[in-house]
């Protein structure tokens, strides 16, 4: 079985809900300031249209599992209200 690839979004989610985070937890989720730094380079290039296919493709993921996360932050936030 493989494991999550090293300094990615990722692998950074896996290890935060691995911790058992309560709801207050994933809405205060934020990736590392190195990966911020990492998205808003991709972001530029892309911008420049110099952007490699890895780039693109990690830019893509980056996106996937950012959406991933609003998702999650939404369910936490109606289990809240609903307490």
């Amino acid at each position: 079985m493989a494991l999550a690839q090293p300094d990615t979004l990722f692998s950074e989610i896996i290890d935060f809900l691995a911790s058992t985070p309560t709801p207050e937890d994933i809405i205060a989720f934020k990736p590392s300031g190195r990966l911020e730094q990492r998205l808003s380079d991709l972001l530029e290039r892309n911008r420049r249209d110099t952007l490699t296919a890895e780039g693109r493709a990690e830019l893509d993921e980056f996106l996937r599992m950012n959406h991933f996360m609003n998702m999650l932050k939404i369910r936490a936030r109606e289990k809240l209200s609903q307490a």
